[in-house]
């Protein structure tokens, strides 16, 4: 049965299938026909022949494809599940194929960059708002799609595939777009929310991962949890500074996809930032960890962009600072800790 044929209703389409895209992939495939897009196709003969993909269980219903363009002649909602660093290349190899009556409602907590020609994050000593973008900014830039939403929350791909309760965020500037990843993704075991505010349920995503590994580096040091009570606080007022600088609302960093969020992968050995700073803490390196690691773990990259962006403001960010420096600059975890500590913070809540 070719794809195009597969169902009398449009089917919805999910762009990527690492661990979140595969959850994501069986939570739309409970109520819609599910086509799925990997480049490799090894990857997709998988899918199609096993129900698997990577050895990760799929619902038998999803197919998949390695041609964008009957993807999205298939679909008219799409989600794309692609890391940061492939995300513009992704986007311009749909561009073609893509509408403006399509719908993108992605997943991706990162960040990627938008230079100047002959400009490299090498030869930069800042980074401005315009030269950092989000996902949705990815999309309004590489493709003619209008209608553009995203996904962030406590979503630990994990534990979605075991069906355990949980939920989302579906921001869109369109309530459209809200409406559809309401309708498509809502469940017995998952709820969807909805906010206007996407460019800040986006950052909340991106920056929380910087506290995350913050987090793994206090439990690598075997330390408690008055501890980390101190830095999910301590980072959520980092988190909303530079939000707010980089044009987000402070209500949305303190909803589910902000403070939600952070707590969530701030406690979890699921948490593949989390996971850094964990092992960072135990004393291996930088290099090492990235190398061993299945899927990318967007804080690190967020880390270096923020502390180029701390450059042309009059921001302070202790934290990201100081992991900076642990990150890419062969400073001691203890080292960091010792300074957080003794950091000049005179008022505890000061954004309200």
């Amino acid at each position: 049965m070719s794809l195009r044929n597969y169902s009398d209703k449009k089917s919805v389409g999910v762009i990527g299938i690492g661990s979140f895209g595969a959850a994501i992939a069986n939570l739309l495939a409970e109520k819609s026909s599910v086509i799925v897009y990997a480049r490799d196709q090894e990857v997709v003969d998988e899918i199609n022949e096993r129900h698997t993909a990577k050895g990760r269980a799929l619902t038998p219903t999803i197919r998949a494809t390695t041609d964008p363009q009957l993807l999205c002649e298939s679909c008219d909602t799409l989600f794309p599940m692609i890391s940061s660093s492939g995300f513009k290349e992704v986007m311009g190899l749909f561009a073609p194929f893509l509408h403006p009556y399509h719908y993108l409602i992605h997943g991706t907590k990162g960040l990627v960059l938008n230079l100047p020609p002959g400009k490299t994050l090498d030869n930069v000593t800042k980074l401005r708002r315009e030269n950092l973008c989000t996902m949705s900014e990815v999309i309004q830039n590489e493709t003619v799609v209008v209608r553009v939403g995203c996904l962030a929350g406590p979503n630990l791909a994990k534990e979605l595939a075991q069906k355990q309760p949980a939920a989302t965020v579906v921001a869109s500037r369109f309530n459209e777009v809200i409406h559809e990843g309401q309708r498509l993704l809502r469940g017995d075991n998952f709820q969807v929310y909805g906010n206007s505010d996407i460019i800040g349920v986006e950052l909340s995503g991106v920056l929380k991962n910087i506290i995350a590994i913050a987090a793994g580096a206090l439990s690598g040091m075997g330390l408690g949890e008055n501890a980390r009570g101190l830095l999910v606080s301590r980072g959520m007022v980092e988190l909303i500074y530079l939000g707010k600088a980089m044009g987000g609302s402070t209500k949305s960093f303190i909803g589910l996809a902000g403070i939600g969020d952070m707590v969530t992968t701030c406690n979890s050995t699921l948490s593949r930032n989390f996971t850094v700073g964990y092992r960072l803490a135990q004393g291996e390196t930088l290099d090492a960890i990235v190398s061993d690691m299945d899927e990318v773990a967007e804080g690190i990259n967020t880390v270096r962009l923020i502390r180029l962006f701390l450059e042309s403001t009059d921001l302070r960010a202790p934290i990201t600072e100081n992991l900076h420096k642990v990150l890419f600059q062969s400073f001691k975890v203890e080292t960091a800790l010792q300074y957080l500590m003794k950091y000049p913070f005179n008022v505890d809540i000061d954004f309200l």
